[in-house]
């Protein structure tokens, strides 16, 4: 690793397969700006692609193969197949894996060309077979050689039959039908297989892995594909032939071709095998030589690689076809054999109608990209070159695209999922035809349109045909019944979903899916879990989506708020959370983010779920705060007068209600007329809230509650435990706030609904007792200004008087000046004027200061409120004094003589106003001094 570090460009990593190569070049690009990567096969782009995308994110990482392209706008890295490789591109990083196909017949020539042109900014490196080590060394001078070496032994373990074969083997074919044959074998001995080609798609392919990885199946069927990098956990490779079919004939499999295949087995520090299966009446098996090589890791070194011009001279049909066929002008290269597009060329050629079509060079260079379309349905030279005459033909007149009409209906004949696997591997591999048309930029006239079809299409096809090859090839009860495989296997019998959600294997309970979410049988051992949940996910798909359809269909009754303690508001399907709401522009308008639960739904159904919600959500919001709702619109009008515009954006930001003091300024720009106005609108201007009385029943609390508190990013912490219109103050601050925003107003141990402390504040007034003015004792008017509107306005008489007089008088004279200064003051409506009473010595206790009225009045007569209303509310005693305090009341002097038409039980209260503002409105008449004892009180009477 030290070596990578230097300043030489020019790297090559070479080693046995399963050296982690790969992993080192994918680690080498992620840390340079940009970088790409040039892969053998589509499915192995795609799985590095996918491990990419996980470290820098899907919109820096580019895929590129012939059937797809995901390219975002602000790509830096890019994984492509060798031939889709952006060569005119400037890369940071560049690198080849499994260089040593330059060797090969048929596509050699692209990787030798990629070999000697391919190169980053600051780094390039090669992955490949030790093989190539002289022969680097010579093509390109100076190239720093790295050694990879393996970590685990590979051994031969000889010939083994069918059903003696280890669990987590692979076997390996060299045919479909030889594929076929060997997977139906193993699900009638062994209870199944999955099964992996180069032909699948990747969507097909990664799931029959996943089924392998996973421990659903114990054995693997796949062609030479499984050599080129794919990772699966394999122990032993068992090859069901060592001949091939190369495209020109049946020969053995080179040593290089076989050790790329063991290769397979084993995985970093973990030993692996290889072997071949013994089949009845047959004698297959490795040579010494071969076995040595393959378990030594020691191949002869490659003599030539093959080559073809890589920049073809377009100018002209004959220059094209001289250029290709041209010699190699260095020893260590070999002209490449007549690969399939160069004999689809050749045979396009000799057309009369090609040749007249093909007089420029742009008609040239296009004819050329033509013949380069893979015949992915192996249909021969004949058959191929027909459908690219075609292609052309069209290309190369009227607007010079193929026409919309022919290539749908081309689609069309492949939009069906019916079929064995057979029959739907053929159309898989047409389907890729079209797609690579389709990716094509200047072929189609709308291609991304195409690709995206064509796209949706194959992933259809793929899971038609995994489901055919599971159904064909894996024997569940088979599997399940089999002894020497350790475990009983649940997870191969027939799922079954019972109407309690139970799923059933076998008959057999292995767990429960809720909703959307599986969760495996508690009563299971630790060891099986996984497995045991692995294997039932994998089932569950026709389920998720059926229940994804209801879910759809279903009517708005089955859905739910919900709303518990500590927990994030969501949303839920016949008691099965489904869904969050997060913040959205307004209270009022959260979004809504599907559970991770239903991840596994296809993208179009989650879409629809999503839509779905939405649609109950805001049908739910507009019935039960519509009138909220209501308000959030006029208060965007600019048609609203300002002053009410001002106060509805208020109560829409507060959740529809919030006290008076917050908005005395807005309060004093409203008229008459605008308050009338937001009346009709159902706004209620309380003496101590403005609130809306349609928002405080029990379900608009529970909806302004959660959407408020989904507003604010905060977790539910205070859920109303009954309905009534008090409640205990919760000891957490956090609740008694959520208290506050849907209209509790905190009153010490107790919060009052707000509505319910209006209806108490109207009936205190209701029942104060009117005062009338002696004019005697009144020596000036005062403005009683009250902040309800409707109550009866009373005079304020002259400042306090004291509760007591002197008790010691000295002669009968001051005796009699007192009665009659008692008889006059009570005859203007007050009480006796007591003396202040001077404080004991020692008396620490501070008693509560009542504040003065608004002016300075005589004392007006306390009243006891009726305590009927207050208990039935369920309000106690103290927090029904703190109300009256708020209301302006305060409590009348305890050392002052009681009326004895009152009982003592009922606390007297006197009316002094409520204070507004900083600061005390000022008084309409000087205040009086304070008058120390009877002669002082008739000297004042007297004035």
């Amino acid at each position: 690793m030290s070596r990578l570090s230097s300043s030489s460009s020019v790297i090559a990593v070479l080693g046995p397969t399963n050296t982690g190569k790969t992993h080192l070049a994918v680690q080498r690009m992620c840390s340079y700006t940009s970088g790409v990567i040039g892969f053998p096969l589509r499915l192995l782009a795609r799985e590095v692609y996918d491990r990419v995308v996980e470290i820098k994110g899907a919109d820096r990482v580019a895929l590129i193969t012939g059937e797809e392209k995901i390219l975002p706008e602000k790509a830096q890295y890019f994984l492509c197949t060798a031939e889709s490789m952006p060569m005119n591109r400037d890369f940071a990083f560049a690198a080849l894996d499994e260089v040593q196909l330059g060797c090969d017949r048929e596509r050699g020539h692209v990787f030798t060309d990629r070999l000697l042109n391919l190169r980053g900014r600051e780094e390039t490196m090669f992955l490949g077979s030790d093989a190539l080590r002289p022969l680097l060394r010579r093509l390109i001078p100076g190239i720093e050689i790295v050694s990879r070496p393996r970590f685990s032994t590979l051994s031969y373990s000889g010939p083994t039959k069918l059903s003696r074969l280890p669990p987590r083997s692979a076997i390996v074919a060299f045919s479909a039908e030889e594929v076929y044959a060997t997977a139906e074998m193993l699900r009638r001995l062994r209870g199944g297989a999955a099964v992996v080609m180069g032909a699948l798609s990747p969507r097909t392919r990664n799931a029959q892995v996943e089924m392998f990885q996973a421990g659903e199946v114990n054995y693997l069927v796949a062609t030479d594909a499984i050599g080129m990098g794919l990772n699966m956990d394999v122990t032993h490779v068992a090859f069901a032939s060592l001949s091939k079919f190369d495209g020109r004939q049946v020969r053995r499999l080179t040593i290089p071709e076989m050790a790329q295949i063991a290769g397979r087995a084993g995985r970093y520090q973990r030993d692996g095998s290889f072997g071949v299966l013994q089949w009845p009446g047959e004698t297959l098996e490795f040579r010494e030589e071969e076995v040595s090589a393959i378990e030594e890791h020691h191949f002869s070194p490659a003599e030539y690689l093959y080559w073809r011009e890589g920049q073809p001279d377009v100018s002209r049909l004959d220059a094209l076809i001289a250029s290709l066929e041209r010699k190699p002008g260095l020893p260590l290269l070999r002209a490449a054999p007549e690969s399939y597009d160069l004999a689809v060329l050749h045979k396009l050629a000799e057309d009369p109608v090609i040749k007249d079509r093909a007089r420029s060079s742009l008609a040239v260079k296009r004819l050329w990209a033509v013949c380069g379309l893979p015949d992915f349905r192996k249909t021969g030279i004949e058959a191929h070159s027909r459908l690219v005459r075609r292609i052309f033909g069209y290309l190369t007149e009227g607007n010079g695209y193929l026409p919309v009409s022919w290539f749908a209906d081309e689609i069309v004949k492949l939009d069906n999922v019916q079929g064995d696997v057979p029959t739907l591997s053929e159309r898989l591999a047409g389907i890729r035809i079209w797609a690579y048309i389709a990716h094509r930029s200047d072929w189609l006239e709308n291609p991304a349109k195409w690709a995206e079809r064509t796209r949706a299409l194959e992933e259809k096809l793929s899971d038609a045909l995994h489901e055919r090859l599971t159904q064909r090839f894996v024997d569940r009860r088979t599997s399940i019944l089999m002894q020497d495989m350790g475990k009983a296997a649940l997870d191969m019998l027939p799922t079954e979903f019972s109407e309690d959600g139970v799923v059933l294997v076998g008959g057999e309970s292995i767990g429960r899916l809720d909703g959307f979410s599986f969760h495996v049988d508690p009563a299971a051992r630790h060891g099986d879990m996984k497995r045991l949940h692995a294997a039932a996910e994998r089932r569950l798909g026709g389920e998720l989506t059926r229940r994804a359809k209801a879910l759809q269909e279903d009517e708005d009754k089955a859905f739910s708020l919900l709303t518990a303690k500590g927990e994030k508001i969501g949303i839920s399907w016949r008691g099965y959370p489904i869904a969050d709401l997060e913040r959205g522009k307004s209270f009022l308008t959260p979004r809504v983010k599907l559970s991770r639960k239903l991840d596994r739904l296809s993208p179009i159904d989650q879409k629809q779920i999503e839509e779905r919600l939405v649609t109950w959500l805001k049908g739910n919001i507009q019935q039960t705060l519509g009138s909220l709702v209501k308000l959030a619109e006029l208060s965007e009008l600019s048609t609203t007068p300002p002053s009410l515009r001002a106060l509805l954006a208020s109560l829409v930001e507060k959740g529809g209600c919030l006290p008076r003091v917050e908005i005395d300024d807005i309060l004093k720009m409203l008229n008459r007329p605008l308050k009338k106005q937001a009346a009709v609108l159902g706004i209620r201007f309380g003496r101590l809230d403005i609130f809306m009385p349609a928002l405080l029943k029990p379900k608009a609390i529970d909806w302004r509650l959660a959407l408020l508190a989904v507003f604010h990013n905060r977790l539910l912490s205070f859920i109303p435990k009954n309905r009534g219109s008090a409640i205990e103050t919760p000891l957490e601050s956090d609740a008694a706030e959520m208290a506050g925003w849907v209209g509790f107003r905190s009153l010490g141990s107790q919060m009052l609904r707000v509505d319910s402390a209006e209806k108490l504040a109207t009936m205190v007034h209701d029942r104060r007792p009117s005062q009338k003015m002696d004019k005697n004792a009144v020596h000036n008017k005062i403005d009683p200004s009250h902040p309800s509107s409707g109550q009866k306005t009373e005079r304020k008489v002259a400042s306090p008087l004291s509760k007591r007089v002197k008790k010691k008088a000295d002669d009968s004279a001051m005796e009699a000046v007192k009665k009659d200064t008692m008889r006059k003051v009570k005859m203007a409506g007050s009480l006796p004027i007591p003396a202040k009473k001077q404080p004991k010595k020692g008396d620490q206790k501070k008693k509560e200061k009542i504040p003065q009225s608004q002016g300075n009045t005589l004392r007006q007569p306390s009243f006891a409120p009726d305590q009927r209303m207050m208990q039935a509310m369920g309000l106690k005693a103290d927090a029904f004094a703190k109300l009256m305090l708020k209301l302006g009341f305060y409590p009348a002097d305890k050392k002052q003589k009681k009326d004895s038409s009152i009982k003592e039980d009922k606390p007297q209260w006197v009316w002094r106003g409520v204070k507004r503002g900083s600061q005390r409105r000022r008084a309409s008449f000087k205040k009086q001094p304070d008058i120390p004892n009877a002669f002082s009180v008739l000297a004042h009477l007297k004035k």
